[in-house]
């Protein structure tokens, strides 16, 4: 009888596992929706206001971090189905999430071109740190392809 106990302890615990995934990514869904509709409101008032770059800016923004949120929920989904963890579908999200800053910061950044200004020049500097990010998270994922590693195991 005791040696049921482990067994159906590892069990409820699996399925409690599968539920908080499955949540997690419900909950996601109905944020990454929230996002786009919150940023097609905005971007209208921008508009009707004429701040175009703003508003282009706004919307650029949230599209972007919404498809980070769908990246993430497709991995929650991946790790439920499977029960594995995979590696590429976070050097997706950390490349969507870097790209979505420089577009941000170039969007922002329109008619600043004094490289004497302390904050353009810390802005280059960022930029820059997030091409280099992009670039390792990029190749990263080549080798990963070409290994064909990517994936971690905790059962096995």
């Amino acid at each position: 009888m005791a040696d049921h106990k482990p067994l159906v302890a590892a069990r409820v615990l699996g399925t409690a596992e599968r539920y908080i995934y499955l949540i997690a990514g419900y909950v996601l869904v109905v944020a990454a929706a929230a996002l786009l509709l919150e940023a097609v409101v905005e971007m209208s008032h921008l508009f009707w206001q004429r701040d175009y770059n703003a508003a282009m800016t706004h919307l650029l923004d949230r599209v972007l971090l919404a498809l980070m949120l769908a990246e993430i929920i497709y991995t929650l989904e991946r790790i439920a189905h499977t029960r594995r963890l995979e590696v590429r579908p976070f050097l997706v999200i950390g490349i969507i999430a870097a790209v979505r800053r420089i577009l941000v910061i170039t969007a922002e950044s329109v008619g600043e071109t004094d490289l004497g200004n302390g904050a353009f020049q810390g802005t280059l500097v960022e930029l820059g740190l997030l091409t280099g990010i992009i670039a390792l998270l990029t190749l990263s994922l080549y080798v990963l392809h070409k290994t064909g590693e990517g994936r971690l195991d905790p059962l096995g």
